[in-house]
């Protein structure tokens, strides 16, 4: 199986600052991480391919210095990374990020599998695994917590509110992963010493035959014309006594007091 994996670089700080001129985060001066999300999604990439063989390729769109994730990526097992990094990408909104990255994918070339992590924790969106098999016109599945080869197709448990159903998708394919789905390993000294090594490609537009007008600030549909802090959480507590019952009673009656039920 020839398997995408693609991650992102964010912030490592809760004190990420929002730059109230673009809209966008202060990523200067911040540390910055591998979405940890994208763990889960390399971890099963890396899986799949020691069970059925083939190769996984790291893929991420950002600054220079986002190579560092790919690095780790290497360093846990994967075979191949690429950057996309161009001041051209900078800006892009989930829609032009997601065309970004399948129309480097589609340069990768008979690719079996993507997968990603559900979201990243900068955003929160969850929509880029899913744009991405728009763009490609691939089955999807998100929220994934299992995965079976078969054949020529995968069969998928999706996580949902009401529990989990099972999907099968023909491949190639998309999936986001979440963190049930297994537990990242450690990367090796040795893994880390190659991944060093390693000569990492960066892809420009031109190299991924992307245009122009799609990607960035200009070639993003959405906008962000406002960001405020979220209203602080009231703090104060109940202590409720009494049979289980009444414990219950009590507890339904004051949460329709506060319109939570």
């Amino acid at each position: 199986m020839k398997i995408v994996v693609c991650v992102k670089q964010v912030p490592a700080s809760n004190d990420a600052k929002i730059d109230p001129v673009t809209k966008r985060i202060v990523r200067e001066g911040i540390k910055s991480i591998m979405n940890p999300f994208d763990l889960y999604a390399l971890e099963e990439g890396i899986r799949l391919k020691e069970k059925f063989g083939g190769q996984v390729i790291a893929l991420s769109m950002g600054p220079p210095k986002a190579e560092a994730v790919l690095r780790e990526a290497l360093s846990a097992g994967a075979d191949h990374a690429i950057l996309l990094s161009d001041r051209a990408f900078g800006g892009s909104d989930t829609w032009a990020t997601s065309y970004a990255l399948a129309k480097a994918i589609e340069r990768i070339g008979h690719v079996d599998l993507v997968i990603c992590g559900k979201q990243a924790i900068d955003g929160d969106t969850a929509q880029v695994g899913p744009g991405i098999a728009a763009h490609l016109d691939w089955m999807q599945a998100a929220g994934v917590m299992e995965v079976q080869v078969k054949d020529s197709s995968i069969i998928v448990k999706r996580m949902h509110e009401e529990g989990h159903d099972i999907c099968q998708l023909q491949l190639p394919a998309v999936i986001t992963v979440v963190k049930d789905i297994n537990t990242p390993r450690v990367p090796t000294l040795r893994g880390r010493l190659a991944a060093l090594k390693y000569e990492l490609p960066v892809w420009k537009p031109a190299d991924i035959g992307a245009d122009p007008e799609k990607l960035g600030l200009n070639g993003s549909p959405t906008r962000v014309v406002k960001t405020q802090p979220p209203d602080p959480r009231q703090a104060d507590t109940i202590r409720i006594e009494g049979t289980p019952k009444e414990c219950a009673r009590a507890l339904v009656h004051e949460l329709r007091l506060r319109s939570l039920i």
